[in-house]
């Protein structure tokens, strides 16, 4: 923004919706073709999403209206310039990103801590201001740093932003990552060591995103990690492993038990879909989508 009034404008845009939404020439058919998708009918255990990225080939507004006619109401990591889009649809921003530098470069680094404040400081603001919740973060890579030195220094870097969080009511999450197949040398690559960071961060707005399918892949225990640890994971992802596809009979992990698992422990946030589809038409990559919901809603 170039200067505070126009800040607070935006504020004030992004918390009632009214930025203005450009629908896509291509929406009046979508959503023709999408009547053909039957809603789900849920159980209401679970709250559902599915991150944009996997579906990107649809534009923001015609993933809005697959997600409505199935049945929930998320998408996770979308950022403020999108938020108008998911208001006008009624969807949650279940997962906000934006104010990350990039994924490997993080909290862990303190050459950075500076940028990553302000970053988060402004986006703690938006998220609170548009009525949501949860606020995405990364770790960083190693770059031959010592996990010790890398945890001392988040801890150092993201205490200056949490009592910020705590007054805007703001859950800040870090994603844990496999550092064997998808995101080499990322630091966060171990539930223990993501733990600690809650541990001696002691704010009850910083959590972890459990990624299932990248904590199947580093350390594997899920259902047991869960049971134990659950009280620091906010938020959940999913996908099959191995290959990150489909929630189907292919891959290895059973998500009807570990779905059993995450609700037992009273969680009360999202889970969200993260793996790519591998269907060649777009009515397959949305009947993978409804199925993955399905196999989850237990």
């Amino acid at each position: 923004m170039t200067n505070d009034t126009s800040r607070r404008k935006w504020l004030k845009q992004v918390a009632a919706g009214s930025l203005a939404v450009t629908a896509l020439p291509s929406i009046q058919s979508f959503a023709t073709m999408n009547d053909e998708v039957e809603a789900l009918r849920l159980k209401g255990n679970i709250n559902h999403s599915v991150c944009q990225w996997t579906y990107n080939y649809l534009s923001l507004e015609e993933l809005c209206l697959v997600v409505k006619k199935l049945g929930f109401a998320a998408i996770d990591l979308i950022g403020p310039k999108d938020w108008p889009i998911l208001k006008s649809h009624g969807i949650d921003s279940s997962m906000c990103n934006g104010a990350q530098i990039s994924l490997i470069k993080g909290w862990n680094d303190k050459q950075y801590h500076s940028t990553l404040i302000k970053n988060y400081s402004e986006h703690i603001e938006l998220v609170a201001a548009a009525g949501y919740k949860n606020l995405i973060c990364f770790s960083g890579n190693r770059n031959g740093m010592d996990d010790g030195v890398g945890l001392k220094n988040c801890v150092e870097g993201l205490k200056q932003i949490m009592s910020l969080a705590e007054k805007k009511g703001v859950i800040i999450q870090m994603e844990l990552f496999n550092s064997k197949v998808d995101h080499k040398d990322y630091m966060a690559d171990k539930s223990a060591w993501g733990i600690e960071l809650c541990k001696q961060l002691g704010s009850p707005n910083f959590k972890l995103l459990y990624d299932i399918y990248h904590m199947q892949i580093n350390e594997g225990d899920v259902i047991r990690t869960i049971n134990d640890n659950h009280q620091y994971f906010g938020h959940y992802h999913t996908a099959g492993v191995p290959g990150r596809h489909e929630i189907d009979e292919t891959q290895e992990l059973f998500y009807p038990a570990i779905m059993n698992a995450i609700v037992a422990t009273g969680h009360k946030g999202y889970v969200a879909q993260e793996f790519i589809p591998t269907g060649k038409e777009s009515k397959d990559k949305i009947a993978a989508l409804k199925k993955a919901i399905k196999v989850c809603d237990v």
